[in-house]
């Protein structure tokens, strides 16, 4: 299998949108859950709300991702962008301030594609680019807990994290905040 991965741009938008709109993906979420201030009503919201906040984002050309590719079809996404863009990290987490902080809070491998060490292959190259961005510090927000389904590991497993080289900000039980210095 050939493997590629590009940050999402405007050529990449219709990917964006065949990757997050498949039968394979929960077709509402279009990755906008960490640009809200709130999760109230989150899970009952309609996938034209989303998809109408995602649009707003490429309006501003806000591109807060990867897109993975496997033999030229996009089969994966992981959202990486400057923290404090991402207001609900902050909120959730007790975050002061971090300009210079980037975040990685979002993957999602088609399920044809899964446990073939994608996401791995996905964050690596994501943590190879940032520093060309810039990005000197990024963290990570997995959730912690036993025997997580497929639909459970949408910010990636900890050990994801843990074998890329981040390392431990603040413990919490259940949402550790993982950091990695460049």
């Amino acid at each position: 299998m050939n493997l590629t991965v590009h940050r999402l741009d405007a050529t990449r938008r219709e990917d964006f949108y065949r990757l997050h709109s498949s039968d394979n993906h929960h077709q509402w979420c279009f990755c906008v859950a960490w640009h809200l201030p709130s999760w109230v009503g989150w899970p009952d919201w309609p996938a034209s709300r989303n998809r109408h906040l995602r649009e707003e984002l490429f309006s501003r050309r806000e591109y807060d991702g990867y897109l993975l590719y496997a033999d030229g079809l996009p089969a994966g996404w992981c959202q990486a962008a400057p923290r404090d863009s991402l207001i609900r990290t902050r909120s959730l987490f007790h975050l002061p301030p971090d300009p210079e902080a980037w975040a990685v809070t979002c993957f999602f491998i088609a399920p044809q594609h899964r446990r073939q060490g994608l996401a791995t292959h996905l964050l690596k190259e994501v943590l190879n680019d940032l520093p060309s961005r810039g990005v000197r510090r990024v963290q990570a927000f997995p959730k912690r807990q036993e025997n997580p389904g497929d639909g459970d590991l949408w910010n990636g497993p900890e050990t994801l994290f843990r074998r890329a080289g981040f390392t431990l900000l603040r413990d919490d039980p259940q949402r550790p905040v993982l950091v990695l210095e460049f």
